[in-house]
C-alpha cells in the first residue's frame, strides 16, 4: 500500500546525542529515483493526560518552556522511559506533576507531534475519578509546574479562541469532545 511514496533509506549518520533527543541525518532514494537528505530528531515518545474531575473541570500545569519562551497552560504530560508502558508513564506523570491519581483511564489516541522532522509519537489518556495520591510522588527537579483547573466547557472556548497554544493539550480536548457520549 502506497509503496510508490516511499522512501528508502540508503545510509545514516548520527548528528548529535541528547539527554533527550537524538538527530540523524539519513540519505534516502526518492520514488523517482534520485537522492535527498532527511534531518530526523529521535525521541522516546511521550504521553499525555486529559485528567478530568468529579465537577468536570480540566486538570492543567503552567509552566515555562524554554523553546517557545513563554508561559504555556497544557495538560499533564511526560517523555517515556525506554521500554515503559504508556499507561504507567501516563500514571506517573499525572501523580508527580499534580499529585493527582485517576480510577479509571481509558486511551484517547496518539499522534505523531511533527513527521516531517521527529519521531516522538505521544500517547493520549483520559483520566477520571481523581483523587490525591496518598503517598507524595517526588516532582521532576528540573521542572517548576503550577497546577490549574478549569471547567471543560471553559478550555474548550479557549481552544477556539486560540488561547491554549499547546498541540497536545489541543488535540486531547478535541479528541475527548468529539468522544464524549
Amino acid at each position: 500500500m502506497d509503496q510508490h511514496l516511499k522512501e528508502e533509506t540508503l545510509s545514516t549518520s548520527v548528528l548529535y546525542r541528547g539527554r533527550i533527543v537524538n538527530v540523524r541525518q539519513d540519505r534516502v532514494k526518492l520514488p523517482s529515483g534520485k537522492t535527498a537528505f532527511r534531518e530526523v530528531v529521535e525521541h522516546p515518545g511521550a504521553v499525555a493526560i486529559l485528567a478530568l474531575d468529579e465537577e468536570e473541570r480540566v486538570v492543567l500545569v503552567r509552566q515555562y518552556r524554554q523553546p517557545a519562551a513563554a508561559v504555556l497552560m497544557e495538560i499533564p504530560a511526560g517523555k517515556l522511559d525506554p521500554g515503559e508502558d504508556p499507561l504507567h508513564c501516563a500514571q506517573r506523570e499525572l501523580a508527580e506533576e499534580t499529585g493527582l491519581q485517576g480510577n479509571s483511564w481509558r486511551p484517547l489516541g496518539w499522534f505523531y507531534l511533527s513527521p516531517g522532522f521527529s519521531d516522538e509519537k505521544i500517547y493520549l489518556y483520559l483520566a477520571q475519578g481523581l483523587s490525591k495520591v496518598p503517598s507524595p510522588v517526588p516532582a521532576d527537579e528540573e521542572e517548576t509546574v503550577e497546577m490549574v483547573k478549569l471547567p471543560l466547557s471553559e478550555a474548550l472556548d479557549m481552544v477556539v479562541r486560540n488561547e491554549l497554544k499547546d498541540a497536545k493539550t489541543v488535540i486531547a480536548l478535541q479528541l475527548y469532545r468529539l468522544s464524549a457520549p
